[in-house]
């Protein structure tokens, strides 16, 4: 079969990612370009490698230009085998993109599975633990598929050394579909600081500033002294009666606790502002098990960059074709027509 040919140029690892999950769900082999061609470093770094590696294991794939730094790749997936897997990124590189990347080939095998993944669990850039636990899973619960997921050790930037565990039970009837949601009344609203070897003060700065953008009166101040390194995040909730909005912050240098407060309160508060169930973060995050299902909608913020990238390969993997309508009011459709 003649390698689907993918140029990744224009978009960042998550091009990369869906192209690996879509190559060991359906068996065509594809050829990436440009690899990460726009970011200060271009090519694969540890934690896209990590993807590449553990996708060929647990496909028994064949893989061309695995390598750090490597702009082009050739991948070649064979049956995806059930089975308990343990992988380790040997950077802070992000587990909750691992995990995302062998989930949808994983749900469709044909037994249960384990993952053990180290690496960061709480990145700048990258979906943190909290949210795959409390939104993305819970919203795939919803399609059908089951996960369950286990924190052993939170692994902040740039220190790692984070490790978590997930049970992943295989799809019996394909993945549900996703409709057009109401998210409901709003019943419940948290922020929540993880911190590890850092003064409370920042944690307090940190909620005075989010609060002058986005009142939230549940705060939650949570030490994890054990690990490696220093790290916080902060992560501001919002629960409705059909799903649960997370967005969140890392600690980075140069970036103030107040610039981070206020970013992170501003986001919330655009988001809210909105009808939609699904932030940005989550809509890229679903494109995939919706055009699996072959039917579905649903109504968003503003979507990022990630989205249309990541459509572009759906679409050349799959007989699909995605539809993004501007509803007005920070609402976007996106449905498969």
């Amino acid at each position: 079969m003649k390698p689907i040919q993918l140029n990744g140029q224009d978009g960042g690892g998550q091009m990369l990612r869906t192209a690996l999950s879509l190559a060991m769900i359906t068996g065509h082999p594809f050829r990436m370009t440009n690899i990460r061609g726009q970011r200060r470093k271009p090519g694969l770094m540890r934690q896209h490698l990590t993807c590449v590696k553990a996708a060929q294991k647990i496909s028994n794939g064949v893989v061309d230009g695995a390598e750090i730094g490597s702009t082009e790749l050739v991948f070649r997936a064979d049956k995806v085998h059930s089975g308990d897997y343990d992988f380790a990124i040997g950077t802070a590189g992000s587990t909750t993109l691992l995990l995302q990347t062998l989930l949808p080939a994983l749900w469709m095998a044909e037994g249960a599975s384990s993952l053990r993944l180290s690496g960061g669990t709480h990145n700048p850039l990258a979906p943190c633990f909290d949210f795959i636990e409390r939104s993305f899973l819970p919203q795939m619960r919803e399609l059908r598929a089951i996960a369950s997921l286990n924190l052993l050790e939170t692994g902040f930037a740039p220190s790692g050394g984070g490790v978590l565990e997930c049970q992943i039970q295989p799809l019996s009837d394909g993945f549900g579909i996703i409709e057009d949601t109401e998210r409901g009344s709003l019943e419940n609203q948290s922020l929540k600081v993880i911190s590890r070897k850092l003064t409370p003060s920042i944690a307090e700065r940190l909620f005075a500033a989010v609060q002058k953008e986005w009142p939230c009166e549940q705060t939650i101040i949570e030490e994890r002294n054990e690990g490696p390194g220093q790290g916080l995040i902060c992560l501001a909730e919002a629960e409705f009666t059909n799903g649960r909005h997370i967005t969140s912050g890392c600690a980075e240098r140069g970036i103030s606790a107040e610039k981070l407060g206020q970013r992170l309160g501003r986001s919330m508060k655009t988001f809210l502002g909105t009808k939609a169930l699904m932030g940005h973060h989550l809509a890229d995050q679903l494109l995939l098990p919706m055009a699996l299902a072959g039917k579905g909608s649903f109504i968003t913020s503003a979507p990022g960059n990630h989205v249309p990238t990541n459509i572009s390969i759906i679409e050349q993997f799959l007989a699909v074709k995605f539809s993004i309508e501007d509803q007005g009011g920070g609402n976007f459709g996106i449905c498969l027509v």
